[in-house]
Protein backbone atom coordinates (compact mmCIF):
# COMPACT_ATOMS: atom_id res chain seq x y z
CA UNK A 1 0.00 0.00 0.00
CA UNK A 2 0.95 3.47 -0.99
CA UNK A 3 0.35 6.26 1.54
CA UNK A 4 -2.35 7.33 4.00
CA UNK A 5 -5.46 9.48 2.30
CA UNK A 6 -7.70 10.57 4.79
CA UNK A 7 -11.02 11.58 3.89
CA UNK A 8 -13.73 13.64 5.96
CA UNK A 9 -17.57 13.68 6.26
CA UNK A 10 -20.06 16.06 6.92
CA UNK A 11 -20.34 14.69 11.11
CA UNK A 12 -16.89 16.56 12.82
CA UNK A 13 -14.81 18.49 9.79
CA UNK A 14 -13.04 19.81 12.92
CA UNK A 15 -11.95 16.20 14.43
CA UNK A 16 -10.70 15.46 11.19
CA UNK A 17 -8.74 18.52 10.69
CA UNK A 18 -7.04 17.82 14.45
CA UNK A 19 -5.91 14.00 13.20
CA UNK A 20 -4.83 15.23 9.83
CA UNK A 21 -2.29 17.88 11.90
CA UNK A 22 -1.15 15.22 13.94
CA UNK A 23 -0.54 12.71 11.24
CA UNK A 24 0.64 15.57 8.92
CA UNK A 25 -1.11 14.65 6.02
CA UNK A 26 -4.31 16.88 4.33
CA UNK A 27 -7.45 16.04 4.93
CA UNK A 28 -8.69 15.41 1.06
CA UNK A 29 -11.86 17.07 -0.95
CA UNK A 30 -15.02 14.92 -0.34
CA UNK A 31 -17.87 16.44 -2.57
CA UNK A 32 -21.69 15.30 -1.43
CA UNK A 33 -24.36 16.29 -3.55
CA UNK A 34 -27.98 15.91 -2.67
CA UNK A 35 -30.24 16.02 -5.70
CA UNK A 36 -34.12 16.96 -5.49
CA UNK A 37 -35.02 13.63 -5.09
CA UNK A 38 -33.52 14.14 -1.57
CA UNK A 39 -30.88 11.14 -2.47
CA UNK A 40 -27.14 12.08 -1.78
CA UNK A 41 -24.22 11.41 -3.74
CA UNK A 42 -20.61 11.48 -2.70
CA UNK A 43 -17.19 12.28 -4.33
CA UNK A 44 -14.21 11.48 -3.04
CA UNK A 45 -11.66 14.08 -5.31
CA UNK A 46 -8.36 12.95 -4.53
CA UNK A 47 -7.02 9.34 -5.97
CA UNK A 48 -7.68 6.36 -3.68
CA UNK A 49 -5.95 3.64 -6.24
CA UNK A 50 -3.89 1.14 -4.13
CA UNK A 51 -4.15 3.80 -0.95
CA UNK A 52 -4.92 3.01 2.53
CA UNK A 53 -8.13 5.06 2.98
CA UNK A 54 -9.45 6.40 5.82
CA UNK A 55 -12.51 8.18 6.80
CA UNK A 56 -13.99 9.84 9.28
CA UNK A 57 -17.23 9.98 10.34
CA UNK A 58 -18.66 9.44 13.68
CA UNK A 59 -22.39 8.35 13.46
CA UNK A 60 -24.13 11.87 15.39
CA UNK A 61 -27.35 13.35 14.77
CA UNK A 62 -29.08 13.18 11.80
CA UNK A 63 -27.43 9.83 12.66
CA UNK A 64 -29.31 8.06 9.46
CA UNK A 65 -27.55 11.06 7.32
CA UNK A 66 -24.38 10.42 8.56
CA UNK A 67 -24.87 6.89 8.14
CA UNK A 68 -25.87 6.88 4.42
CA UNK A 69 -22.96 9.40 3.42
CA UNK A 70 -20.12 6.73 5.09
CA UNK A 71 -21.57 4.38 3.06
CA UNK A 72 -21.13 6.38 -0.29
CA UNK A 73 -18.06 6.98 1.20
CA UNK A 74 -16.84 3.84 1.53
CA UNK A 75 -18.66 2.80 -2.14
CA UNK A 76 -16.22 5.57 -3.55
CA UNK A 77 -13.17 4.31 -2.48
CA UNK A 78 -14.09 0.90 -2.91
CA UNK A 79 -14.72 1.44 -6.83
CA UNK A 80 -11.90 3.34 -7.13
CA UNK A 81 -9.57 0.57 -6.08
CA UNK A 82 -8.64 1.68 -2.80
CA UNK A 83 -5.58 -1.04 -1.28
CA UNK A 84 -7.64 -1.01 2.08
CA UNK A 85 -10.86 1.00 3.52
CA UNK A 86 -11.08 2.35 7.03
CA UNK A 87 -13.73 2.97 8.52
CA UNK A 88 -13.24 5.42 11.68
CA UNK A 89 -16.03 5.96 13.64
CA UNK A 90 -15.03 7.65 16.98
CA UNK A 91 -19.05 7.50 18.06
CA UNK A 92 -21.05 3.97 16.82
CA UNK A 93 -24.64 5.34 17.46
CA UNK A 94 -26.09 1.78 16.89
CA UNK A 95 -24.18 0.47 19.24
CA UNK A 96 -26.88 0.97 21.93
CA UNK A 97 -28.99 -1.55 19.41
CA UNK A 98 -26.95 -4.74 20.91
CA UNK A 99 -29.67 -7.24 21.71
CA UNK A 100 -32.86 -8.50 21.61
CA UNK A 101 -34.97 -7.13 24.61
CA UNK A 102 -38.65 -7.62 23.29
CA UNK A 103 -40.45 -9.64 20.92
CA UNK A 104 -39.87 -8.54 16.68
CA UNK A 105 -37.24 -5.83 17.09
CA UNK A 106 -34.29 -5.61 15.13
CA UNK A 107 -30.72 -5.58 16.26
CA UNK A 108 -29.38 -2.71 14.49
CA UNK A 109 -26.17 -2.83 15.45
CA UNK A 110 -25.72 -5.74 13.79
CA UNK A 111 -27.61 -4.87 10.47
CA UNK A 112 -25.32 -1.48 10.53
CA UNK A 113 -21.91 -3.87 10.80
CA UNK A 114 -23.03 -5.65 7.99
CA UNK A 115 -24.23 -2.66 5.66
CA UNK A 116 -20.99 -1.17 6.47
CA UNK A 117 -19.06 -4.37 5.04
CA UNK A 118 -21.07 -4.75 2.39
CA UNK A 119 -20.28 -1.12 1.19
CA UNK A 120 -16.67 -1.59 1.35
CA UNK A 121 -15.09 -1.37 4.78
CA UNK A 122 -12.49 -3.41 5.13
CA UNK A 123 -11.67 -2.50 8.97
CA UNK A 124 -13.20 -0.25 11.31
CA UNK A 125 -11.57 2.18 14.20
CA UNK A 126 -14.31 3.22 17.11
CA UNK A 127 -13.90 4.35 20.50
CA UNK A 128 -15.96 3.38 23.70
CA UNK A 129 -18.71 1.13 22.63
CA UNK A 130 -21.86 0.61 24.46
CA UNK A 131 -21.45 -2.80 24.78
CA UNK A 132 -18.36 -4.94 24.16
CA UNK A 133 -20.58 -7.88 22.43
CA UNK A 134 -21.10 -4.90 19.59
CA UNK A 135 -17.11 -5.44 18.66
CA UNK A 136 -18.08 -9.02 17.36
CA UNK A 137 -21.25 -7.59 15.04
CA UNK A 138 -18.30 -6.85 12.63
CA UNK A 139 -17.12 -9.64 9.74
CA UNK A 140 -13.71 -7.20 9.47
CA UNK A 141 -10.90 -6.58 12.68
CA UNK A 142 -12.34 -3.98 14.78
CA UNK A 143 -9.51 -1.41 16.87
CA UNK A 144 -11.44 -0.66 19.59
CA UNK A 145 -9.98 2.39 21.74
CA UNK A 146 -11.49 3.84 24.64
CA UNK A 147 -10.75 7.18 26.71
CA UNK A 148 -9.44 6.70 29.90
CA UNK A 149 -6.15 7.66 29.72
CA UNK A 150 -7.15 10.90 28.44
CA UNK A 151 -9.93 11.01 31.08
CA UNK A 152 -7.86 9.93 33.84
CA UNK A 153 -4.86 12.43 33.03
CA UNK A 154 -7.62 15.26 33.65
CA UNK A 155 -8.59 14.09 37.47
CA UNK A 156 -5.03 12.84 37.63
CA UNK A 157 -3.12 15.94 39.39
CA UNK A 158 -5.96 16.47 41.94
CA UNK A 159 -6.36 15.14 45.74
CA UNK A 160 -8.39 12.31 45.28
CA UNK A 161 -8.28 11.30 49.07
CA UNK A 162 -11.70 11.45 49.75
CA UNK A 163 -12.82 10.70 46.00
CA UNK A 164 -15.06 7.27 44.39
CA UNK A 165 -15.62 6.99 40.83
CA UNK A 166 -18.86 5.83 40.35
CA UNK A 167 -21.14 3.84 37.31
CA UNK A 168 -24.49 4.99 37.10
CA UNK A 169 -25.21 0.91 36.24
CA UNK A 170 -23.36 -2.40 36.26
CA UNK A 171 -22.85 -2.69 32.24
CA UNK A 172 -20.15 0.21 32.62
CA UNK A 173 -19.30 -0.90 36.27
CA UNK A 174 -15.46 -2.68 34.38
CA UNK A 175 -14.88 0.17 32.65
CA UNK A 176 -15.11 2.29 36.05
CA UNK A 177 -12.95 -0.24 37.90
CA UNK A 178 -9.81 0.27 35.49
CA UNK A 179 -10.79 4.48 35.35
CA UNK A 180 -10.61 4.09 39.27
CA UNK A 181 -7.63 1.57 39.41
CA UNK A 182 -5.87 4.66 36.89
CA UNK A 183 -6.42 7.11 39.62
CA UNK A 184 -5.97 4.65 42.97
CA UNK A 185 -9.52 5.12 44.07
CA UNK A 186 -12.52 2.82 45.13
CA UNK A 187 -15.98 2.26 42.50
CA UNK A 188 -19.25 2.35 42.95
CA UNK A 189 -21.88 1.05 40.40
CA UNK A 190 -25.75 2.17 40.27
CA UNK A 191 -28.15 -0.39 40.47
CA UNK A 192 -29.84 0.80 36.80
CA UNK A 193 -33.09 -0.05 35.32
CA UNK A 194 -34.18 1.43 32.42
CA UNK A 195 -37.86 1.69 30.76
CA UNK A 196 -37.69 3.40 28.10
CA UNK A 197 -35.57 6.26 26.10
CA UNK A 198 -36.51 8.56 29.03
CA UNK A 199 -37.22 7.18 31.58
CA UNK A 200 -34.40 4.90 34.46
CA UNK A 201 -34.61 4.45 38.03
CA UNK A 202 -31.67 3.51 40.04
CA UNK A 203 -32.52 1.66 43.36
CA UNK A 204 -29.60 1.58 45.06
CA UNK A 205 -25.66 2.72 45.13
CA UNK A 206 -23.38 -0.35 45.59
CA UNK A 207 -20.54 0.48 47.43
CA UNK A 208 -19.30 3.42 49.67
CA UNK A 209 -20.16 7.16 48.51
CA UNK A 210 -21.20 8.92 51.97
CA UNK A 211 -19.62 11.90 52.22
CA UNK A 212 -17.02 11.63 49.50
CA UNK A 213 -16.14 13.27 46.46
CA UNK A 214 -17.78 11.89 43.13
CA UNK A 215 -16.40 10.77 39.67
CA UNK A 216 -19.74 9.90 37.66
CA UNK A 217 -18.42 7.56 34.57
CA UNK A 218 -20.55 7.19 32.09
CA UNK A 219 -19.82 6.03 28.01
CA UNK A 220 -22.33 8.19 26.73
CA UNK A 221 -24.69 11.39 28.17
CA UNK A 222 -27.33 11.36 25.67
CA UNK A 223 -30.48 13.26 27.25
CA UNK A 224 -28.65 13.11 30.61
CA UNK A 225 -31.60 11.25 32.20
CA UNK A 226 -29.21 8.15 33.30
CA UNK A 227 -26.85 10.91 35.17
CA UNK A 228 -29.69 13.08 36.45
CA UNK A 229 -30.97 10.10 38.15
CA UNK A 230 -27.71 8.93 39.49
CA UNK A 231 -27.40 12.46 41.37
CA UNK A 232 -30.62 12.08 42.84
CA UNK A 233 -29.63 9.13 44.31
CA UNK A 234 -26.08 10.46 45.52
CA UNK A 235 -27.48 13.83 47.35
CA UNK A 236 -29.42 10.99 49.30
CA UNK A 237 -26.24 9.27 50.50
CA UNK A 238 -24.96 13.67 51.47
CA UNK A 239 -21.63 13.69 49.06
CA UNK A 240 -19.59 16.12 48.14
CA UNK A 241 -18.53 17.26 44.71
CA UNK A 242 -19.46 15.67 41.68
CA UNK A 243 -17.40 16.08 38.68
CA UNK A 244 -19.43 14.13 35.92
CA UNK A 245 -16.95 12.46 32.85
CA UNK A 246 -18.00 10.42 29.77
CA UNK A 247 -16.53 9.78 26.12
CA UNK A 248 -19.36 10.60 24.09
CA UNK A 249 -20.99 14.04 25.13
CA UNK A 250 -23.94 14.52 22.99
CA UNK A 251 -26.13 16.38 25.12
CA UNK A 252 -29.41 16.30 23.35
CA UNK A 253 -32.70 18.42 24.30
CA UNK A 254 -30.29 20.80 27.26
CA UNK A 255 -28.76 18.16 28.80
CA UNK A 256 -26.15 19.66 29.73
CA UNK A 257 -27.85 22.41 31.13
CA UNK A 258 -29.80 20.21 33.19
CA UNK A 259 -27.05 18.21 34.30
CA UNK A 260 -24.41 21.71 35.13
CA UNK A 261 -27.64 23.09 37.11
CA UNK A 262 -26.61 20.43 39.98
CA UNK A 263 -25.29 22.67 42.56
CA UNK A 264 -23.28 19.70 43.62
CA UNK A 265 -22.09 19.31 39.60
CA UNK A 266 -18.70 20.92 39.47
CA UNK A 267 -17.56 20.15 35.91
CA UNK A 268 -18.90 17.93 33.21
CA UNK A 269 -15.98 16.24 30.93
CA UNK A 270 -16.22 14.88 27.92
CA UNK A 271 -13.45 14.31 24.84
CA UNK A 272 -14.54 14.95 20.83
CA UNK A 273 -15.38 11.80 19.67
CA UNK A 274 -18.41 13.83 18.75
CA UNK A 275 -19.23 17.75 18.20
CA UNK A 276 -19.77 19.32 21.19
CA UNK A 277 -21.22 22.63 22.11
CA UNK A 278 -18.68 24.85 23.66
CA UNK A 279 -19.11 28.12 25.85
CA UNK A 280 -20.49 26.59 29.26
CA UNK A 281 -18.62 27.24 32.16
CA UNK A 282 -18.67 24.20 33.62
CA UNK A 283 -17.86 22.19 30.50
CA UNK A 284 -14.61 21.15 29.69
CA UNK A 285 -13.21 19.12 26.31
CA UNK A 286 -10.50 16.41 26.02
CA UNK A 287 -9.29 15.97 22.39
CA UNK A 288 -9.18 12.46 20.99
CA UNK A 289 -7.64 13.34 18.16
CA UNK A 290 -3.76 12.23 18.83
CA UNK A 291 -4.99 8.52 20.31
CA UNK A 292 -7.04 8.00 17.01
CA UNK A 293 -4.14 9.05 14.62
CA UNK A 294 -1.92 7.86 16.77
CA UNK A 295 -4.18 4.54 16.04
CA UNK A 296 -4.40 5.52 12.33
CA UNK A 297 -0.74 5.38 12.17
CA UNK A 298 -0.37 2.23 13.60
CA UNK A 299 -2.82 0.28 11.38
CA UNK A 300 -1.10 1.69 8.39
CA UNK A 301 2.05 0.57 10.03
CA UNK A 302 0.92 -2.74 10.55
CA UNK A 303 1.70 -1.94 14.51
CA UNK A 304 -0.04 -3.24 17.58
CA UNK A 305 -3.12 -0.47 18.12
CA UNK A 306 -3.46 -2.65 21.96
CA UNK A 307 0.17 -1.21 22.73
CA UNK A 308 -1.93 2.20 22.89
CA UNK A 309 -3.53 1.05 26.82
CA UNK A 310 0.04 -0.07 28.13
CA UNK A 311 0.21 1.88 31.48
Amino acid sequence: MREIVVFGGSAHPELTAEICAYLAVPAQPMRLLRYANDCLQVQLQASCRERDVFLIQPLVPPVQERLVELLLMADAARGASAARVTAVMPHYAYARSDKKDAPRISIAGRLVADLLVTAGVNRVLTMALHAPQVHGFFSVPVDHLNALRELAAHFGGRDLSRTVVVSPDLGNAKNAARFARRLGVPVAAGAKERFSDDYVTISAIIGDVAGRDVIVLDDEIARGTTVTELLQRLRDQDVGSVAVACTHGLFLGGALDKIAAADEVTEVVCTNSVPVPGGHPKLHVISVAPALAEAISRIHDGESVSALFDR
